[in-house]
């Protein structure tokens, strides 16, 4: 699903005018955006969360050349997913697995 799929969705389940879904849904992610980049944790009910994590610097290995490097240290952004989702996909998967 993207940006896109989710303002016609808005658009035509929710009865909004398109434009108007297209700001909706930006602003959504450009809030997120800002939230993350401030070093707040972003918690949406019954989705999960998302939350930035510093990483350490460590040792690597250039997979073509087999030479080690040093990875710096750097920030990544980790998604939790909440109990409702995680049911959900589980019961779903068992379901297409029959």
């Amino acid at each position: 699903m993207t940006k896109k799929d989710l303002a016609n969705f808005l658009h035509k389940r929710m009865g909004l005018n398109l434009k108007e879904s297209v700001r909706i849904v930006d602003k959504f992610f450009e809030i997120i955006v800002e939230s993350l980049a401030k070093g707040d944790d972003v918690k949406l009910p019954k989705f999960g969360s998302l939350k930035i994590q510093t990483r350490k610097p460590r040792l690597g290995r250039n997979p073509s050349t087999g030479e080690r490097i040093e990875i710096s240290k750097r920030k990544a952004i980790v998604f939790k997913p909440s109990k409702i989702l995680r049911a959900k996909l589980n019961n779903s998967k068992s379901d297409q697995d029959e």
